[in-house]
């Protein structure tokens, strides 16, 4: 740790001293202490765009046109302008005080057509490649009519679009689309990266497809998890119910002897003939693993066979049709072989407010097809692992400085949070109700910004945080502490200008982009159905 706050000092003590194995790129990060965002330009000259994010690597600003229609990149460029002052309350001239003075237009591309549009709140970043993911869809349909692969209940898209570029030109370079179904694209959450796997869940048809992103910039099909498990699985049910066929055949042919065909007809043989969409009376391949696994859970609880088949009769057969009436909500991988898949109804499901809805955690090991552990939304030993290791629930990237995104895993501060948390809780029971919430997490929905880390600074979470939202704008301004040194403020960001606005009673939304490892951040504030909103740059001058 170092002794002094003085960044000349700091510098000096880097060089005399060697940090402990594994802890140089934290040590660095006290740095962040002394380099803060402490200037603020209030409602700068920008392109009336909507600002999405900042890539991991920090060497792309996404954006995209009013219209959803086009797609608009950034590169951070810094502040060109200079002065000899040395009194920072100088203020900037007028051309300094732009946005084009801090980010420069790499290039813009159209990706929706007239009838679809780009999905603002959808966006992964593929940081070995430079490859950026981007969707479109057509409008959302609610009462869709049914199919016989489709969930009731589900609503459909005419077209959704999964489009490849690669960000340093913007070329596209593959794309996938996805007719009459529903993902669920809001804040990624129904799509999940993992260095070069793709899983989209669809909703819709209850499908996990499985892609892989090659080098070169294509989607490649890796299997689908759904109604079937192993990519043989078809074709076994197709040769199974073709010979199922025959042998019917040749029954029918002996037991009509002589009789006529009208005599056969009339005796409705013709009727016990397969139809084409036979196997579509069974369970999914994935919904009767997750059967079999809860009942030899069940059945493994006791040694008495009596005991087993009441405990079977109140526990598996009893709820045997809220089992089967279960569908996937949302799905992340853990790694390279396992799937952390949630289950619930299919209200739950389609609404935002999916904490009311009974919902069940399942661990899938997408090599042997079987699901390797179950649990309810209540169950207090996923809690444990949710709360000692919740880094491995967040995986989703290569990028270093997602490593050291603050969890209470790896942060005492974070840690004490929780506890103080569940401490307060009136019901621990709906205290894990509330925390496993989260899981599975949305991909990519964290900034890596050392200035919410939470060993360096102390702030208010319910104003601002690491977590990809909007917030109500707060007319006070946001304070981040120094946690070394608990007294000192370090820096605060206001979304708006200091005098405020003339209309109090309107309510504001307001959402922050931090660079990964800058000292710059943009500050976004909207007035709800009252366009444009206003941008903030705040920056180390």
């Amino acid at each position: 740790m170092f002794t002094s706050g003085n960044v000349t000092a700091r510098v000096f003590e880097r060089q005399i001293r060697t940090p402990p194995p594994g802890a140089s790129v934290n040590r660095a990060r006290h740095f962040y202490e002394n380099l803060v965002p402490s200037y603020t330009l209030y409602d700068v000259e920008s392109p009336d765009h909507c600002f999405r994010k900042f890539t991991e690597d920090g060497l792309f600003l996404i954006s995209f046109s009013r219209n959803h229609q086009e797609l608009i990149v950034y590169r951070p460029s810094w502040l060109t302008y200079s002065t000899t002052s040395d009194d920072d309350s100088t203020p900037l001239p007028r051309r300094a005080s732009k946005f084009d003075s801090f980010f420069t237009q790499l290039y813009s591309v159209n990706l929706a057509s007239s009838n679809e549009l780009i999905c603002k709140d959808f966006f992964l970043y593929h940081k070995t490649r430079r490859f950026g993911l981007f969707a479109t869809s057509t409008a959302q349909i609610h009462d869709s009519s049914p199919t016989n692969d489709a969930v009731p209940g589900v609503p459909s898209i005419d077209k959704i679009t999964f489009i490849l570029l690669r960000l340093d030109d913007g070329v596209v370079l593959d794309e996938r689309v996805f007719l009459h179904d529903f993902v669920n694209l809001a804040h990624n959450m129904g799509v999940f990266l993992y260095d070069d796997l793709l899983a989209i869940l669809s909703l819709r048809y209850q499908r996990i497809h499985l892609l892989q992103i090659r080098d070169s910039g294509h989607l490649v099909d890796a299997r689908a998890i759904g109604y079937f498990c192993r990519e043989d699985d078809e074709l076994f049910l197709n040769s199974s119910s073709q010979a199922m066929m025959s042998q019917d055949k040749s029954k029918q042919q002996s037991l009509s002897g002589n009789k006529d065909d009208d005599d056969v007809a009339e005796n409705g043989l013709h009727h016990t003939q397969p139809q084409p969409n036979a196997t579509n009376s069974f369970l999914s391949g994935i919904k009767q693993r997750l059967l079999s696994f809860i009942f030899r859970e069940i059945w493994n609880e006791e040694s008495d066979n009596v005991l087993r088949v009441q405990s079977l009769k109140k526990k598996f057969y009893f709820h045997f049709q809220d089992y089967v009436d279960l569908i996937i909500w949302k799905v992340q991988f853990l790694d390279r072989q396992h799937l952390l898949i949630k289950f619930g109804s299919v209200d739950g499901g389609v609404t935002r407010s999916a904490d009311h809805h009974p919902a069940f955690f399942a661990v899938y090991n997408m090599e042997t097809t079987d699901i390797v552990a179950f649990y309810q939304n209540s169950a207090e030993d996923l809690y444990q692992l949710f709360e000692q290791f919740s880094d491995h629930f967040t995986v989703s990237s290569s990028t270093p400085f997602m490593n050291f995104v603050t969890s209470h895993s790896n942060s005492v501060h974070a840690l004490e949070q929780l506890k103080y948390m569940k401490n307060k809780s009136n019901s621990f029971s709906q205290f894990v109700k509330k925390m496993l919430l989260s899981l599975p997490f949305s991909c990519q929905s964290q900034s890596p910004s050392p200035y919410f880390d939470q060993s360096l600074f102390r702030f208010d979470e319910k104003l601002i945080s690491a977590a990809d939202r909007h917030r109500q704008s707060s007319d006070n301004p946001i304070k981040f502490i120094s946690r070394r040194q608990p007294q000192t403020l370090k820096f605060k960001i206001k979304p708006g200008p200091e005098c405020g606005t003339a209309d109090g009673r309107s309510k504001k939304i307001c959402s922050f982009l931090f660079h990964p490892h800058l000292p710059l951040a943009i500050s976004i504030q909207q007035t709800l159905f009252m366009p444009p909103s206003v941008v903030n740059i705040h920056f180390r001058r």
